[in-house]
């Protein structure tokens, strides 16, 4: 059984460029207008919650489906500070491939958001088939293949944050 995955579309990009819109026009998501549609006990994907999204939302995430937001990064922090819709989560550090945002730490497009979460919760196909719509989508995959392996093998929310803070002070030594 696959996940329900939903994408709360802010209409804040260019369509053109959006992951979004991409994901759904090859059935992979559907779209919400508004986000009062977001299902009460859905996981969110909102970088600015203060739990890390881990294997312990899964059952939620099966259930009631994984959401994430689509909005620029210059207006997201008004969209991720207003959401209040569902179960809401951080996802850990993690590096962009997208051609906006490549190589930045956290700055990720929808569809690698969208795969970040079902590769830590156990749908690494699935999440594989989210990111071979893009030219570039498979190097997201390869470029975190370590840290989403370390991440899908915690146990909770806490683990995932050890663990990324292990990576991060890795980096700054």
């Amino acid at each position: 059984m696959q996940p329900n995955v939903l994408i709360y579309h802010a209409n804040q990009c260019d369509p053109k460029k959006c992951t979004g819109i991409r994901l759904s026009r090859m059935k992979h998501a559907t779209i919400l207008k508004t986000m009062k549609e977001i299902p009460h006990r859905s996981v969110v994907l909102n970088p600015v919650s203060e739990i890390a999204f881990s294997k312990v939302d899964r059952e939620a995430l099966l259930h009631s489906g994984l959401v994430a937001l689509d909005c620029s990064w210059k207006q997201a922090e008004d969209i991720f500070a207003n959401s209040k819709y569902g179960i809401q989560r951080a996802l850990p550090y993690l590096l962009a491939a997208n051609p906006i945002n490549t190589y930045k730490p956290i700055k990720l497009s929808t569809a690698e958001a969208i795969a970040a979460a079902l590769y830590i919760v156990g749908f690494q196909e699935y999440a594989r088939d989210v990111m071979s719509v893009f030219k570039w989508g498979p190097s997201f995959l390869i470029l975190n293949q370590e840290l989403l392996d370390a991440y899908f093998n915690c146990t909770s929310s806490t683990e995932v944050v050890a663990v990324q803070k292990e990576i991060m002070d890795s980096q700054t030594r």
